[in-house]
């Protein structure tokens, strides 16, 4: 069920940004005269359509993309007859060149708008909720899987990221941090100062591995005692038959004290299936309570954090200003990766196809985390259309800059040839995310 609640919400964000963009394309044109024969989102086999006025609408079966057709241009339909009769003046090929330039450039930018106006108003509505860098100077980081792999400690208090302070915890495991080189962190362990250098593959086991963030560092939680409102669990759990109670603290077990919950966990571990003594504080008392832990090593408690994040709200303005610079910036920590990609500072693994992608979006329906997720694809997919291959919206606006600064338009069967190339590439980096996504799936 939860697979398909994330397949509907993808479904749901292609129908949408796919249908903005055709018509981003289609409405230029028709602003230019132009004959717009065909507007569907999806591809064949045709679901329904019909027609209104010279554009025929429609549904396809494959919901993973769409098409305009505009009479008179050379697009992925190749359609030769047309062409081969002399140019009308309602056809793409008969306008001035910066006219088919804005058409060309038509779906791209409502892309952008769209992913601009979703993180603008997320950022209105929501604010922003964050946890202060405070904390984890204050209290330290736990280190996990991939952050011990880098060096960190359980312990260590995070000075700094590259020689510069930080506001929010967040920021620690920032992808932009991962990409640019000679980064580091200046970490406090045992009152000396270390330089904790960021290797170069952290950002592929990022982008390969949906669980990094979750097993790489995370701040220590002090915590207070907490129950579900779950009679079942709470009459199974030992330590509220012990008589530990919600807001307790337990401060010490076995003659350990205790601060963080990571060293709850750690201690516990070690004493499965033993009856333990602890100290646990209950309004400024301390109490001598034994527990007897169970074989998972559990006591039947929950963590209630005692961290504290901190909530912004914006003015429309600001909202404006915060939201569009976070919309640009996702695409620009993507082209960045891109980069990496061909010099082979990123491995071509990173790159993710429609399987990979509903795994971006919510296992249960979020509007907001839904509207997070499609700004994203709208944004991506408008850096993506904008690369100067054949096929795509940025091949047709390079033939078109050249023909503006030249003078003189590329002959149709170079164009038709150029088409080809471009659908053939466009294939073959198909075939190999569906192929990447299917390997990870498989944890290969």
């Amino acid at each position: 069920m939860e697979t398909i609640v994330q397949i509907a919400q993808l479904l749901l964000a292609l129908s949408i940004l796919v249908g903005i963009h055709e018509g981003g394309h289609m409405l230029t044109a028709k602003m230019f005269g132009m004959r717009v024969e065909k507007f569907f989102i999806g591809f064949p086999p045709t679901l329904f359509s019909f027609s209104k006025g010279e554009t025929e609408y429609g549904l396809g079966a494959i919901p993973l993309g769409g098409f305009v057709k505009i009479s008179g241009m050379i697009d992925e339909s190749l359609d030769k007859e047309q062409l081969s009769q002399e140019p009308q003046p309602w056809e793409f090929r008969s306008k001035p060149a910066w006219q088919r330039l804005i058409v060309m450039l038509g779906g791209i930018i409502v892309n952008v708008i769209a992913g601009v106006i979703a993180m603008v108003s997320l950022t209105f509505i929501n604010g922003d909720v964050y946890v202060p860098s405070e904390v984890v100077k204050t209290n330290g980081i736990e280190a996990l899987a991939y952050g011990e792999e880098i060096g960190f400690q359980t312990g260590d208090i995070i000075l700094d990221i590259n020689g510069e302070d930080y506001e929010r915890v967040s920021e620690l495991s920032d992808p932009a941090l991962f990409l640019d080189s000679d980064s580091y962190y200046t970490v406090s362990r045992n009152g000396q100062t270390l330089k904790i250098e960021i290797p170069e593959g952290l950002l592929d086991k990022m982008s390969q591995d949906k669980m990094f963030k979750v097993n790489f560092i995370r701040p220590r939680i002090p915590f207070q005692i907490k129950y579900p409102n779950d009679p079942e669990y709470q009459a199974n759990s030992n330590a509220k038959n012990a008589g530990i109670i919600e807001n307790d603290r337990i401060q010490n077990v076995a003659g350990t004290d205790i601060a963080y919950w990571d060293q709850l966990v750690n201690v516990l571990a070690q004493m499965a299936g033993e009856s333990v003594p602890m100290k646990v504080e209950r309004g400024g008392e301390l109490l001598d309570i034994d527990v007897l832990v169970k074989p998972d090593s559990t006591i039947g408690i929950q963590m209630g954090s005692l961290i504290q994040a901190e909530r912004v709200d914006y003015s429309f303005g600001e909202a404006a200003s915060i939201g569009t610079a976070d919309a640009f910036n996702l695409v620009i920590l993507n082209a960045k990766a891109l980069g990496k990609m061909f010099t082979g500072g990123v491995s071509a693994r990173s790159l993710m196809g429609p399987i990979g992608i509903v795994e971006l979006y919510p296992k249960t329906w979020d509007w907001s985390q839904f509207l997070y997720t499609t700004a994203f694809i709208s944004m991506i997919l408008a850096f993506m259309n904008l690369l100067p291959i054949p096929a795509l919206d940025g091949g047709h606006v390079m033939f078109l800059l050249f023909e503006m600064v030249s003078g003189r338009a590329p002959s149709d069967k170079f164009l038709e040839g150029a088409q080809k190339v471009g659908m053939i590439i466009l294939l073959g980096l198909m075939v190999f995310v569906f192929g990447n996504d299917i390997l990870k799936l498989f944890g290969i």
